[in-house]
C-alpha cells in the first residue's frame, strides 16, 4: 500500500485524504496547529467545487450549513446607510445562484469527519528527503512514496521542496484579517461594510446571533512582518485601522480575539507544481487570493483531480494532474485582476467556476 503525507488540515488537505483512501492509499495529514482551526472568513463553493463535494457525498451537509444572509448595506463613518441590498452579498454573491456561501471552519469540519485518515495536529515537517524521508519538528520520522503540500499561502511544503517563497508570491495590495467578535451591533444574517481612506471592512452576523465576524484591512504595498506573529500582526491592524467605523470597539475585540487570522492578498504561480515526488495543492501552489472569490473551489477541485489521477496511473500522474489544471488555474486567477477593487462579473466568475470538466 503506498504512503501519502499531506501537509495542511484546511479543505485542501481533508479532500485528497479522502479520494486517495478510497484510491486505496494509506494517508497520515500533519497540520502545524494544534486543533482544528477555529473561525475564518465565509467562503464560496462553485462549479465544478460542487461537483467534487456531491461525490463525496457532503453535499446536502454543506448545504445545510450554508450562510443564511438576509442582505447587506454599506455605511460612511458616521455608519449612515448609503446602500442596501436584499439580492446578493458582496462575498457571496445572488442568492438565487447555485453556489454555497459557507464559513471555513464549517466547511473544514464537515470535510474532515468524511475522511478516516490519521490527523496529526500540533507538528510540522522539518526537512523533506527526494527519496520520500520525512523528519518531522516533533522528532519523529518516516519514509513516504508521496508527499502533498495542501499547506497554504505560505507553504512550508514549496519552500522545503522548491525554495524561498519570494519568488512565487505575486503581491496585489491588501491586507486582510478576520476574527470573532461580540455582536455589539445586534446584527441578524447581515453584513455591513465600511470605508476610511485605504482601510476598511465587513461585520457579518449568520447563525449564532451572539456574535459576528470582523474583516478588517488595509491597501499598503509590501510590508515584511512575520506571518506566524499574531501579535506583530495585530499591531498592524492596529495601526491602518483606526480611523474605521466603530474602530475603537472592534480593535479591542480584536486583541481579546483568540481565533485571529491576518494575511496579505496575494497570488501563487509557478512553472510547476510538482518535483519528484512532490506535489502542491490549492493556495500552496497557485493561491488565487480572496479577490478571485475562488481559492476554496481551486483547492477542492485540485485536489480531486491530483487524487484521482494518482488513483488511475502513479507512472504519470504528476503530469496529467498539471496539464488538467493549468487552465482552470489560470482562468480563475485572472478573477482577481478583473477590476481592481470591485471584483470580478458574476458572468466572469461562472466561466472560471466550470471551466474545468471532472470526469
Amino acid at each position: 500500500m503506498m504512503k501519502v503525507l499531506v501537509s495542511g488540515a484546511s479543505v485542501g488537505g481533508p479532500v485528497l485524504a479522502y479520494w486517495l483512501g478510497r484510491h486505496g492509499f494509506d494517508v497520515t495529514v500533519v497540520e502545524r496547529a494544534p486543533a482544528p482551526r477555529k473561525g475564518g472568513q465565509a467562503i464560496d463553493i462553485r462549479g465544478a467545487a460542487l461537483t467534487v463535494v456531491e461525490r463525496m457525498g457532503v453535499l446536502e451537509q454543506v448545504r445545510a450549513l450554508r450562510t443564511t444572509m438576509r442582505g447587506m448595506s454599506m455605511v460612511d463613518g458616521d455608519g449612515n446607510e448609503i446602500m442596501r441590498s436584499e439580492e446578493a452579498t458582496l462575498s457571496g454573491g445572488r442568492f438565487d445562484s447555485p453556489d454555497i456561501e459557507i464559513m471555513r471552519d464549517d466547511l473544514n469540519r464537515v470535510l474532515m469527519e468524511a475522511t478516516n485518515a490519521r490527523y496529526v495536529y500540533g507538528d510540522s515537517i522539518a526537512t523533506l528527503g527526494d527519496d520520500g524521508a520525512v523528519t518531522f519538528e516533533g522528532g519523529w520520522s518516516e519514509r513516504y512514496d508521496y508527499v502533498i503540500g495542501a499547506d497554504g499561502l505560505h507553504s512550508n511544503v514549496r519552500r522545503l521542496a522548491f525554495g524561498p517563497e519570494r519568488q512565487f508570491l505575486y503581491h496585489l495590495g491588501t491586507y486582510v484579517s478576520i476574527y470573532t467578535a461580540d455582536n455589539f451591533l445586534g446584527l441578524d444574517h447581515w453584513q455591513t461594510w465600511f470605508n476610511a481612506g485605504e482601510a476598511g471592512g465587513a461585520l457579518f452576523s449568520d447563525r449564532d446571533p451572539a456574535e459576528m465576524r470582523v474583516n478588517l484591512g488595509f491597501r499598503a504595498g509590501v510590508i515584511d512582518y512575520d506571518h506566524r506573529d499574531v501579535e506583530q500582526q495585530k499591531r498592524l491592524i492596529q495601526e491602518h485601522c483606526s480611523e474605521v467605523w466603530q474602530a475603537p470597539r472592534l480593535l479591542e475585540a480584536m486583541w481579546k480575539a483568540d481565533d485571529f487570522y491576518f494575511d496579505a492578498m496575494a497570488q501563487v504561480k509557478m512553472e510547476h507544481w510538482t518535483k519528484g515526488r512532490v506535489a502542491l495543492v490549492g493556495d500552496a501552489g497557485y493561491c488565487a487570493s480572496p479577490l478571485s472569490g475562488q481559492g476554496t473551489s481551486l483547492a477542492l477541485v485540485g485536489a480531486y483531480v491530483l487524487a484521482q489521477e494518482l488513483g488511475t496511473e502513479p507512472e504519470g500522474a504528476f503530469e496529467r494532474y498539471e496539464r488538467r489544471m493549468r487552465p482552470f488555474v489560470e482562468a480563475n486567477q485572472a478573477l482577481a485582476h478583473e477590476n481592481p477593487g470591485q471584483g470580478a462579473s458574476p458572468e466572469s466568475i461562472q466561466r472560471a467556476a466550470n471551466s474545468i470538466t471532472l470526469t
